[in-house]
Order: C-alpha cells, then sequence, then structure tokens
C-alpha cells in the first residue's frame, strides 16, 4: 500500500503566500496541503480539525500572531510539529519560536527544494536548524535579556512616548523608567533611545504594529 501523504496546514496573512506554498506542497507526490489560514485564530481552529502532519506558520499576523497560535496549539497537542516560516529574522524571534515549541525556523526566501526537504525532516521527527539560524541563537545567547518591564518600556518609547508618560501608562515613578532604560541601553550596546529601538526592532525584541508599518 501507499504511504499517505504528509499532511500539512499553511498559515500566512497574505493569499498570494497561501497559493504560492500550496501550489509547492502540492506538487509533491507524498505531500498535500489539507487546509489554508490567513490569522492564527483561524490556525487553532484548522488545526484542532484537521491535526496536520507538520504546519507552516508565518509570525506576522493580526490580532492572534503566529508565535501565540504555536503556543496555543502546543498546549492542546504537544507533539504538533510546527515549521516557522516567516520574514522575521531576528535572533529573539527565533529563539521566542522555538522556545515556544516550533520544530525550526526558515525565512521566506528559502528555496523551494529546501522547504520541502525541511517538512520531509520534520514530518519525521527531526529538528533540522540552518547554520544561520544558529549562529543568531548563539549570538542571543552571549547578551543578556531585556526583562518583560524593559521591554515594555521600550514598546512605549517606540510610540514617541517621553519618561513621564511612560511613567503613568505604568504606574511606575520616572526614576524606575530612568533604570530601565539605562539597563536596555547597556544590554543593548547603546547610548540612546532611538538606538535602542533600532536595534530592538532589528533583533525582534519589539515589532511595529500593522497600522505603524511604512
Amino acid at each position: 500500500m501507499a504511504k499517505s501523504p504528509i499532511r500539512v496546514l499553511c498559515v500566512d496573512d497574505h493569499r498570494i503566500v497561501r497559493e504560492g506554498i500550496t501550489l509547492i506542497i502540492d506538487r509533491q507526490p507524498d505531500m498535500e496541503v489539507v487546509a489554508s489560514a490567513a490569522t492564527g485564530e483561524q490556525a487553532v481552529a484548522l488545526f484542532n480539525r484537521h491535526r496536520p502532519d507538520v504546519t507552516l506558520m508565518d509570525l506576522q499576523l493580526r490580532r492572534m500572531s503566529g508565535l501565540e497560535a504555536i503556543a496555543n496549539i502546543r498546549q492542546r497537542h504537544p507533539n504538533a510539529r510546527i515549521v516557522v516560516l516567516t520574514t522575521y529574522d531576528g535572533d529573539e524571534d527565533i529563539y521566542r519560536a522555538l522556545d515556544a515549541g516550533a520544530a525550526t525556523y526558515l525565512l521566506k526566501d528559502t528555496l523551494s527544494d529546501e522547504l520541502i526537504q525541511v517538512v520531509r525532516q520534520v514530518h519525521a521527527g527531526k529538528r533540522p536548524i540552518s547554520r544561520d539560524v544558529q549562529a543568531r541563537l548563539d549570538e542571543r545567547a552571549s547578551s543578556p535579556p531585556l526583562t518583560p518591564r524593559e521591554i515594555e518600556v521600550l514598546e512605549l518609547v517606540t510610540k514617541g512616548m517621553r519618561n513621564k508618560e511612560i511613567a503613568a501608562a505604568m504606574n511606575i515613578t520616572e526614576d524606575t523608567v530612568a533604570v530601565h532604560l539605562r539597563n536596555t541601553f547597556a544590554k543593548l550596546k547603546v547610548n540612546e533611545r532611538t538606538t535602542a529601538v533600532t536595534v530592538a526592532l532589528r533583533r525582534g525584541i519589539i515589532h511595529l504594529a500593522r497600522g505603524d508599518e511604512g
């Protein structure tokens, strides 16, 4: 008897990307796309309905992020095999996705042959990590992580808020805000707010809201 095909769930908020991935997957004799989702909520619902063998998950989704969807799916289905396929290339993005339970991490400029190979490897229970991704993880491991409060302060800085406004929003003193910023600057190896935001965005520590993106 022929083996059952690898059943794939594709999650991306751009229709053209979903259709492109579906064409790539469905051309393979040993795999098929059983469902496609445009949001994190749809991803969770369709996973529960179809129980795919492998899920291809973008991180940049509206409302429920891909990271939240991964954590939600893995909480209910610990054996779920999820491949992140995204444009986010920051070391913090990679770490958070793998920590949430993703099997591996691919960028959208990955060649289709490599994508197919990774789907087969993940279906077989492997966790293939490319050299570039491993290098990013090694880089992150050598840097002290920001605390949740430091990240919250930095996110408010991206909105143009000054220390007094941040203090009021977080119900803390201006001195405490200043301490969080000093610690953040030291950890990111920068000297001022704008550079801190730039570095944090590049590394994936924070993200701009969809409405703030150019």
